[in-house]
């Protein structure tokens, strides 16, 4: 782990130790946006070697938060979805993101997902950083190649999520 990771690991653990909650995640947030606008910092882990689409570089011992390195060579968008019983913290660091945020508009019966509306959209553009809460359903669009930092509350690869579906899709 370089010097800057393990640096702004131990200030994301100590952040949380502190100050845990949505108030502790939001100074997190604002952290990586500082990260994000260090060069030196963003090729190490997102330069031109790096090509994997999720890569975690740091799990930690005490609050089980990731930082994840992501790497998006073309275009994608992505379904409505939260992140089950965690957050996330999304910071671009290269190429854009159209963020979708969206309202439940009818919630989850049996086997049927819950019906969502689109209910803001803005881009985030490289030094930007947004938390999703806990239950906060969004969905992520690149129309080319982008670099970002995540945050996960928790190795995401092993949290339950729900399925949403756009109500433009449910009828």
């Amino acid at each position: 782990m370089s010097k800057s990771l393990e640096k702004f690991a131990k200030e994301c653990n100590a952040t949380l130790k502190k100050t845990p909650g949505p108030k502790g995640r939001e100074q997190i947030r604002r952290a990586l946006e500082k990260v994000l606008n260090d060069p030196a910092f963003v090729a190490e882990h997102l330069g031109p070697d790096n090509d994997e689409p999720r890569k975690i570089l740091y799990e930690d011992p005490d609050f089980r938060f990731c930082i994840v390195a992501h790497v998006h060579n073309g275009a994608k968008d992505s379904k409505p979805h939260d992140h089950g019983r965690s957050w996330a913290i999304y910071g671009q660091a290269a190429g854009r993101t159209t963020m979708t945020e969206w309202k439940v508009v009818r919630p989850r019966t049996g086997d049927k997902p819950a019906v969502v509306e689109p209910e803001k959209v803005y881009d985030l553009d490289p030094g930007m950083a947004v938390l999703y809460e806990i239950g906060h359903v969004h969905s992520p669009s690149r129309s080319g190649p982008t670099r970002l930092i995540r945050i996960e509350g928790e190795n995401l690869d092993f949290v339950r999520r729900d399925a949403f579906v756009a109500a433009e899709m449910a009828r």
